[in-house]
């Protein structure tokens, strides 16, 4: 039975059930209460003098007759200390008789009003942490352990690749792409259980089909280091991307407190945004480059003109850079940071030029491209789509683990072209 006392005053509600061999009524019992306990306790604690005083409300009874049986409950609800109430609750089975009808009357259970609210409190708390709907900040240990509690969901592996990934990643609208799997137990812990780790520089899979799929918001949230943006890179290339988030500069995903996590992914833009940043950065970066390069050419140059490049099963190979034209080699500083791709010809003569995530569509659309350079990661997938080509260099902002490299391509970093000028 619910009570319809005050709880803004009340502390505690005193609970009993009361079993009574004859038939009565609510005024029988409520007055049986009032009788047998005046005196009992002394002044202080009479129930008709805490009443008047506002230190109990009112005495609430439910009664049942039945086969010549009453039976019910009794609830008051208290505003005393937790001493007074219990010695009150014990009074109330003192009761024998009610009327001329023998009594029992047997303590349920104190409940404490105040624990309720917590609960409440805890339940909203959760709802709020799962729904990032605003700041909590818990009044007590007791709440925190609790939010925490319910947070914690056990990591899962999605898709053929099992990349490690928040349980609400397949019923989510919004997908979180993070480096590895300890930003994803990061994320989880405070309540993100939507994101899916890549697990290295090489996109696989799983991740492009994931990001294809119909009415899936994406999100890259990406270490603020170079990592991040070699990732990123990769990412455009291959997988399509909304929105693009950064740890801090210098720190990693998995690092972060809960706080930056969260204005680390408020402050997310659209990853056409991203990119044009990233072009007007570029010019800065350039002249930088160009300064360092001029006071280099004032020290004689090394000799050394050749630089390893990979091949099948991890094996090197020495290419020499000198037999690379010169106008494919300078195209370097011009791409780096700018998130383009420039397809080219054994000559230097530029064939095409596009952004990084057009590259792969681009390149099918053509029937050959002897050059190949471009602000992105190099990945098996695209060695082998510029075999097809007859592509012979491929130069990219990094290389990803090539298994498969054809004898005749040579394949080379931006740092391996400006290392070796």
């Amino acid at each position: 039975m619910k009570g319809d006392f005050d709880q803004s005053t009340a502390k505690y509600v005193i609970r009993a059930k009361i079993e009574i061999d004859g038939v009565v009524d609510k005024p029988d019992v409520v007055g049986a209460i009032f009788g047998q306990t005046e005196g009992l306790l002394g002044e202080d604690l009479d129930l008709r003098e805490l009443q008047r005083t506002g230190r109990i409300g009112r005495i609430q009874i439910a009664i049942k007759s039945e086969g010549g049986m009453s039976k019910g409950e009794i609830v008051i609800p208290v505003s005393l200390d937790k001493t007074a109430t219990a010695i009150l609750a014990a009074s109330l089975e003192t009761v024998d008789r009610v009327g001329p009808c023998l009594a029992k009357v047997t303590l349920l259970k104190l409940e404490d009003i105040r624990g309720a609210k917590r609960r409440r409190v805890v339940s909203r708390a959760i709802s709020i942490l799962k729904g990032w709907e605003e700041e909590i900040a818990p009044g007590s240990e007791e709440i925190t352990g609790a939010v925490t509690k319910a947070s914690k969901k056990s990591i899962i592996k999605y898709g053929p690749d099992k990349l490690p990934a928040g349980p609400d990643l397949p019923s989510s609208d919004e997908i979180i792409i993070v480096e590895g799997r300890a930003d994803v137990l990061n994320l989880m812990k405070s309540g993100i259980a939507n994101a899916i780790a890549v697990e290295g520089t090489h996109i696989p899979k799983t991740i492009m089909d994931l990001t294809r799929k119909r009415g899936k918001v994406v999100i890259a949230f990406l270490d603020g280091d170079r990592g991040g943006d070699l990732i990123l890179r990769e990412l455009m290339q291959v997988a399509r991307v909304d929105y693009i988030a950064r740890a801090p500069e210098g720190k990693e995903v998995e690092e972060l407190t809960r706080r930056q996590i969260i204005k680390a992914l408020q402050a997310k833009i659209p990853a056409d945004q991203a990119l044009a940043i990233a072009s007007e950065k570029k010019a800065q970066t350039k002249r930088k480059r160009t300064t360092r390069r001029v006071k280099r050419e004032t020290v004689p140059a090394s000799p050394r003109r050749e630089t390893p490049t990979p091949t099948k099963h991890g094996k090197v190979t020495t290419v020499s850079i000198d037999s690379i034209d010169e106008s494919i080699r300078a195209k370097v500083p011009e791409i780096r940071e700018s998130f383009e791709a420039v397809l080219m010809t054994e000559s230097g003569e530029v064939i095409e030029r596009c952004g990084v995530a057009q590259l792969t569509k681009t390149l099918e659309s053509k029937e050959s491209a002897h050059a190949i350079v471009f602000d992105g990661v190099v990945t098996q997938r695209l060695v082998d789509l510029a075999s097809q080509k007859q592509t012979k260099v491929l130069i990219g902002a990094a290389v990803a683990d090539i298994e498969n490299k054809p004898s005749s391509m040579i394949i080379l970093t931006f740092d391996d072209i400006e290392s070796n000028q």
